[in-house]
């Protein structure tokens, strides 16, 4: 997605603001952030986003933007959820102080700072660890790409069907076996889930000849198919050699934020496997007069002379 709003809320004495990035929102003593920042989608970082606009070519693929709602309010200003005076937040090994219990929600982007009856709470309550549970949201959007493209993600790997050898004309089918995966991270003080799931493959096949990018991982086929069986991954080579296969998978990714909605992240994280040796051959013809039973000297026959 080309940006990610966010909007928070914090508690604090109603006040007049000349700052041109600030709005207030209809909720009284809110903080609207939607109309602050914007993350810039060739750096990741923080931009300020006058107004909360963007242009059509930014928009991001997300429609709605989400709320913290420190207040933990359910239904309406008048409506505490029961959860938060249940809910305690103490301090954690990673967070020294005790945090806040919020309620996340969301609201359309097509409506501009949304009032308390257009907020839908979507979890919640959960707790906030953050002094300033208002910048807590921007600031981990300003980071996450780089965290989620140092994540162990396993790449999976690519099966070759026959291998590890194969026949020079014939095709050779490819897939591979990677898959979603899910890690819980600390980020900022801040419990994080995150999310890798594989969105498309690019498959090198050694000899020149590529495939992808393409959303088809492939699939394995029954043995007797090997050699007639094309697929929509498979690759015929047209010489005779070794060739070294790789398989490169674009994993795109979301994130939630002490069990908040999962938001999605701008950028992808590119995993290429480890180089897999085809083997190419080619098969001979020719008639002979005995089987190798009656004569294992017989052409074609294992250990027979070759000139």
């Amino acid at each position: 997605m080309a940006a990610v709003l966010l909007a928070l809320t914090a508690y604090g004495p109603a006040h007049a603001d000349t700052d041109s990035w600030a709005g207030y929102n209809n909720q009284q003593d809110a903080l609207d952030v939607t109309s602050r920042f914007k993350i810039d989608p060739s750096t990741g970082q923080l931009a300020p986003s006058i107004g909360g606009t963007s242009n059509s070519s930014t928009a991001a693929d997300d429609p709605n933007q989400y709320l913290a709602d420190t207040h933990c309010r359910a239904d309406g200003p008048d409506t505490k959820d029961p959860g938060c005076d249940a809910l305690e937040c103490p301090a954690t090994a990673t967070n020294s102080e005790a945090g806040t219990p919020v309620i996340w929600k969301e609201a359309p982007k097509a409506i501009t700072n949304p009032g308390w009856t257009d907020w839908i709470p979507v979890s919640g309550p959960t707790c906030l660890y953050d002094p300033q549970p208002e910048n807590v949201l921007a600031n981990i959007a300003a980071r996450i790409l780089t965290d989620f493209q140092q994540l162990p993600v396993n790449p999976g790997t690519l099966e070759a069907q026959p291998f590890p050898h194969t026949l020079k004309g014939g095709p050779t089918n490819f897939y591979t076996t990677t898959a979603e995966q899910g890690f819980d991270v600390t980020i900022l003080g801040q419990a994080v889930h995150l999310t890798a799931t594989p969105a498309n493959y690019t498959y090198t096949f050694g000899d020149g000849g590529t495939l992808g990018p393409t959303p088809v991982a492939g699939y394995s086929i029954p043995e007797a198919d090997w050699l007639t069986n094309q697929t929509r991954t498979s690759h015929t080579y047209t010489e005779t050699g070794n060739y070294q296969a790789t398989l490169t998978t674009a994993f795109t990714g979301t994130y939630s934020v002490n069990n908040g909605p999962p938001l999605p992240i701008n950028g992808t994280l590119n995993l290429t496997t480890p180089a897999k040796t085809i083997h190419v051959w080619k098969t001979e013809r020719a008639l002979v007069a005995d089987t190798c039973q009656q004569n294992p000297n017989s052409w074609g026959c294992p250990g027979a002379k070759t000139d």
